[in-house]
């Protein structure tokens, strides 16, 4: 990590050793825009403005704990500290931007209750120029060994019919895998289980995406909904809803911690449109720097597949130089050997450090070694688990020089979940490996720690076009304003049999209903430093698109939204050294956008772009023309449409 401006003002610091007399306080983001302001005057609650807009009305804080009294009233805070800081840092892996501005004003609050058993808290709260962020610290009982959390007491009073863009899992146990439904906040109810990001439009100058940062040793939270503490019928509260522990239920415990737990960050991202949010580091920014020594084998980029997307999966050693052979026909550092190459899985007789009887692996290495390609590898997490399989494999791939894992079917984010991710990112760190998360739930920033863990599904991706009709123009342009807010996204986009919605059939092989310039756009607008196409062979090569494809970045210096709203289109440009990409989709209607060039710097420019043929999905129009940051460019998208474009100095 590179460090190029750091500066820490402490503004005010009060320790006392008796409760302190001032029991509310304000904390002002640095360009003076957002207030965050607490109040403990009876019990602890925080509310969160923005532009002088309440954007969450007064709501608690605290706990519930098994066999002690609840925590968060007849509290005194017996010392405040708030300091400023404003530094930049340099992503390992640079998903969004080279250079990462951090920069907030924080208040830390240490609180003791009134009387017994007395027990402390401390929470921290950040104020940022882009949203805030609070987390708590709890600490050890009286009596020693585990405490045990019920629930967590943090609510988000809201408009009750503010819109919001709802993915209701129904379960704590699942792949994160639906769709993010537009409501009003007053739909969601106490039986919900909202997964995050949860976007929520106050107006059209106020936008709010509630989620949370670095999980670690802590189950992660859903949002439902209760009544207001003050019956109010115009409000919302939204309760924090806690993953279970294997074995308990809705009402049992869902964290054991002996003493000194830090919760995750609770985050309230803001900006005065969706699309700014999709700018945002704010994530990132409440994760600790990156831990590795030397983090430069880690090189994220593009990949071939060899799975089920286009045909049954065929686990034999053609189809897996096939494959290879795509990777280095289009410049892709990358190929993915999918499951069943250790031949049966999820089962006990299940061994991660062998090859089925039909592989030879150290000719398929070498074969993509010489193709100047490197292999990544599918694991079942059962079989990763089981017996420590992984503490013995990990070291096997890195000798046989696998650049990466993907590890499947976990399903859950308990807090032994969370616990086992951290364990698998920081063995495989170990031994050189990048990971990727597939059944997983949603990115919390630990990537700018582990750099090494460069992208996760959790995410209603292209795969289901096998097997359904969810994957839809409507959901593809809500993804960018929901779940990609949280981080990286493996959606495995690229498939080339391109259709109308009215001529979509499910099946292999599998047809996609948007058009090829809509699947080229996906590669800028969808963020994952590792990029996995998801298509075959002979459905890209030669054909049109491939050309925009080859060689294309995963990772980018900047990244600027032109313009979007979710469910309805989106348009991204992304910088790559001097180069600029532009991906833009559309829904399901046909759409005319006009773009301003004015994010360029000075100078003049060839702008080389990919667009629709109107009713015709497959076909593209290939055009290049002169611009400059004076240029207005006319985007017109069929239904279910896209476009894209590179642009590169002259």
């Amino acid at each position: 990590m590179m460090n190029l401006k750091t500066c820490y003002a402490l503004i005010t610091a009060v320790s006392l050793a008796v409760p302190s007399l001032a029991q509310t306080f304000k904390l002002v983001s640095p360009d003076k825009k957002t207030v965050v302001e607490i109040n403990n005057t009876s019990n602890l609650q925080y509310a969160v403005s923005s532009n002088s807009l309440t954007i969450v009305h007064p709501s608690s804080l605290g706990f519930e704990f098994k066999d002690e009294p609840a925590l968060g009233t007849g509290m005194a805070v017996t010392s405040h500290v708030e300091h400023s800081v404003n530094q930049t840092w340099a992503p390992i892996v640079k998903a969004k931007h080279s250079i990462v501005t951090d920069h907030y004003n924080e208040l830390e609050l240490s609180l003791v209750e009134k009387s017994a058993p007395m027990r402390r808290m401390n929470i921290w709260f950040r104020a940022y120029n882009d949203g805030v962020a609070f987390r708590y610290q709890l600490f050890g009982a009286d009596k020693i060994g585990d405490r045990q959390i019920v629930k967590e007491l943090t609510t988000f009073n809201l408009p009750a019919k503010a819109k919001t863009w709802v993915a209701d899992y129904g379960s704590y146990t699942s792949s994160q895998e639906t769709e993010f439904q537009p409501k009003n906040l007053n739909h969601i109810t106490e039986k919900t289980i909202a997964g995050l990001p949860l976007l929520v439009e106050l107006d059209q100058h106020h936008y709010a995406a509630f989620t949370e940062a670095n999980i670690d040793n802590y189950p992660g939270f859903y949002i439902g909904s209760s009544k207001t503490d003050t019956g109010a019928t115009d409000k919302i509260s939204l309760i924090t809803k806690l993953s279970p522990l294997p074995g308990e239920n809705e009402n049992g415990v869902k964290v054991r911690f002996t003493n000194n737990l830090f919760t995750p960050w609770r985050v309230v991202m803001l900006a005065g449109s969706p699309g700014k949010l999709i700018e945002s580091e704010l994530i990132q920014n409440l994760n600790p720097p990156n831990v590795l020594k030397d983090p430069s084998w880690i090189k994220p980029g593009m990949s071939a597949w060899d799975n089920w997307w286009s045909e049954d999966v065929k686990v034999d050693m053609l189809t897996i130089k096939k494959y290879i052979d795509l990777a280095s026909k289009e410049r892709w550092p990358y190929m993915l050997i999918d499951w069943q190459w250790y031949g049966p899985f999820n089962k006990p007789e299940a061994d991660i450090t062998k090859v089925a009887p039909q592989l030879n692996m150290p000719e398929i290495l070498a074969y993509a070694k010489a193709k100047k390609v490197k292999c990544w590898l599918w694991l079942y997490s059962s079989d990763v688990n089981r017996n420590d399989n992984f503490e013995k494999a990990f070291p096997i791939y890195e000798k046989w020089g696998i650049a990466g894992i993907k590890i499947d079917f976990m399903d859950r984010d308990d807090q032994q979940m969370v616990n086992w991710y951290r364990r698998i990112i920081q063995t495989a760190a170990k031994y050189h490996l990048m990971v990727d998360f597939h059944g997983a739930f949603k990115p919390d920033g630990i990537e700018r720690t582990y750099p090494n863990m460069v992208t996760r599904e959790g995410v209603l991706g292209e795969e289901y076009s096998k097997f359904s009709t969810r994957i839809t123009a409507g959901h593809n342009t809500t993804l960018p304003f929901t779940r990609m807010l949280a981080g990286p996204m493996d959606y495995t986009p690229g498939g080339f049999l391109n259709v109308k919605k009215s001529d979509f059939r499910k099946g292999s092989p599998t047809q996609v209903m948007n058009s090829r310039c809509a699947e080229l756009a996906k590669f800028v607008i969808y963020e994952s430093p590792f990029m996995v196409y998801c298509d075959a062979p002979e459905n890209i090569l030669g054909k049109p698109g491939a050309d925009f494809l080859t060689n294309i970045p995963t990772v980018w210096d900047d990244t600027k939204v032109l313009g979007g709203y979710p469910g309805q289109y989106v348009i991204i440009a992304k910088r790559s050294g001097k180069d600029w990409y532009i991906g833009a989709m559309t829904n399901d209607s046909e759409r005319t956008v006009q773009l301003k060039m004015d994010f360029l710097p000075a100078g003049n420019y060839t702008l080389s772009s990919w667009g629709d043929v109107l009713s015709s999905p497959q076909e593209l129009t290939r055009s290049e023309k002169k611009i400059s940051a004076n240029s207005v460019i006319n985007v017109h998208m069929d239904t279910a449409g896209g476009w894209a474009a590179k642009i590169t100095a002259q």
